[in-house]
């Protein structure tokens, strides 16, 4: 299971994407900030929610040099079906990974061997592949695309200026360089 500040090995799988089933190799985006999308199953309640919202933010990650990778352990058949099927789905231009083995939720430590299905999983991922931030949810909780984007800005800052981000920082906010003479002052 990889944690934080682990490098990913190179993802190969099947997708659904720009309307076209292919194969996917994260090495295909090197040099690009990657976050990976969990979640448990396509047809479902609260999954369509947040992957479309993922989808109203596609372009703000975009901008940001990172490219966002939905996951689920259906086939790359069931997400073709599902995007042709569902409005809210049909808006994602982003590659929709298939993982039927589990392998890659499980390499990831969301998989649930009970249900063969993920828990809500967020990745981000850096350019030089290590793991810079995770977000695990029970199945019941939906998650915020926003904050996902707030995540990826507050780790990009984090690369470029070394610097680190207080909480709730924001694009515009001042970081904080760490060191003794901020020790009990804050």
């Amino acid at each position: 299971m990889y944690r934080i500040g682990d490098k990913i090995e190179d993802i190969k799988t099947k997708a659904f994407h720009q309307g076209d089933l292919k194969e996917i190799k994260m090495s295909d985006y090197e040099g690009k900030w990657k976050v990976l999308f969990f979640y448990p199953a396509d047809f479902t309640f609260v999954c369509p929610t947040e992957l479309g919202e993922m989808a109203d933010y596609y372009d703000k990650f975009v901008e940001e040099g990172a490219e966002i990778f939905s996951v689920s352990t259906d086939s790359e058949f069931v997400h073709m079906a599902w995007h042709e099927a569902s409005p809210t789905i049909a808006k994602i231009r982003f590659p929709m990974l298939a993982d039927p083995s589990g392998k890659i939720s499980r390499d990831f430590g969301v998989y649930l061997d009970a249900d063969g299905v993920a828990l809500r999983g967020t990745f981000v991922i850096d350019p030089q592949g290590v793991l810079k931030a995770v977000e695990i949810h029970d199945l019941d909780i939906g998650r915020s695309a926003k904050e996902a984007l707030r995540k990826l800005q507050a780790a990009k800052f984090s690369a470029t200026h070394g610097q680190v981000c207080p909480a709730s920082w924001e694009p515009g906010d001042e970081g904080m360089v760490p060191g003794k003479d901020l020790v009990g002052k804050i």
